[in-house]
């Protein structure tokens, strides 16, 4: 990547939102995020798979944890993330490690803090 495309991609946020290192950067972002509620989306449904929780990078890994349970577990590079429209939630689809490797689709809506 030129220097002219690196400086395009810093300042007009431009990244790939498939590669490595958008994805990478998007987990960092969301490490420790609150979240009120989850929901998985099956079909056209959205079903609520828990409540209160937070959303967690470890090591090469993230997890969304609520309910007192892990509810989805991904390689982070794996992992397709994308906020909603709205900034109130994100948006993960990949393979769940916990599920033996299923292609799931979890959304978190975030805790709103005012600031």
């Amino acid at each position: 990547m030129g220097l002219i495309a690196w400086i395009k991609d810093k300042f007009t946020n431009n990244m790939d939102e498939n590669s490595p290192a958008f994805r990478r950067e998007m987990a960092a972002r969301l490490h420790n995020r609150s979240i009120k509620y989850c929901s998985e989306r099956q079909g056209d449904t959205d079903i609520v798979v828990g409540r209160a929780g937070s959303i967690t990078v470890r090591d090469d890994e993230i997890l969304i944890l609520s309910s007192f349970q892990v509810v989805f577990r991904g390689k982070v590079e794996e992992t397709s993330m994308s906020e909603l429209m709205s900034l109130e939630g994100v948006i993960f689809s990949g393979p769940d490690y916990d599920r033996g490797g299923e292609e799931r689709t979890v959304i978190a809506y975030y805790t709103y803090y005012r600031k």
